[in-house]
């Protein structure tokens, strides 16, 4: 008998263990590179939505988020770098209004530099329908599903969704 209780209660607290243990699932904490812009947020990226991927709109080509923010260039990406002009929709733009760029790579979860000579730049005025645009030469790291989060005023302001193919 005492066999047996004994068995119960090694059966029962592996059954605990195991159940303890399934639920917890492990998540690889994303690890911001140590020269981006301090109001740049780990809590940022879980709101990517990998399903609203950018798509065209308007007559010029333009891909992104409709009304809120674009890319001319994104339609050929090119992993050895190239142009892309920035569109963005409800933005004033006085004097010294920046936007940065934070890349984020699905499957290896890191953060990249997008634009080639830094983090930010600063906003031109309207453009192609937009209130605000800027042109610059963007370098993507590898193929995949990347996210583009845009920050104005140091705010998250939209995040845009490609595939990168090439």
């Amino acid at each position: 008998m005492k066999k047996i209780k004994l068995i119960l209660t090694l059966f029962a607290m592996l059954f605990i263990l195991v159940a303890c243990t399934s639920d917890k699932t492990v998540k690889k904490e994303i690890a911001l590179p140590e020269d981006i812009p301090d109001f740049v947020r780990v809590s940022d990226f879980e709101k990517i939505n990998w399903e609203k991927k950018a798509v065209e709109f308007g007559d010029r080509n333009i891909i992104g988020n409709e009304n809120r923010s674009g890319v001319i260039g994104a339609d050929m990406p090119s992993l050895n770098g190239q142009k892309w002009m920035w569109h963005l929709w409800g933005v004033e733009v006085p004097e010294n209004k920046e936007l940065t760029v934070v890349g984020f790579h699905k499957e290896t979860e890191a953060v990249h530099q997008i634009f080639i000579d830094g983090w930010t730049k600063g906003l031109g005025s309207p453009n192609n329908g937009a209130d605000a645009h800027i042109p610059s030469n963007v370098k993507i790291q590898e193929s995949g599903d990347w996210a583009m989060l845009l920050y104005t005023d140091e705010q998250l302001f939209d995040i845009l969704v490609f595939e990168i193919n090439e």
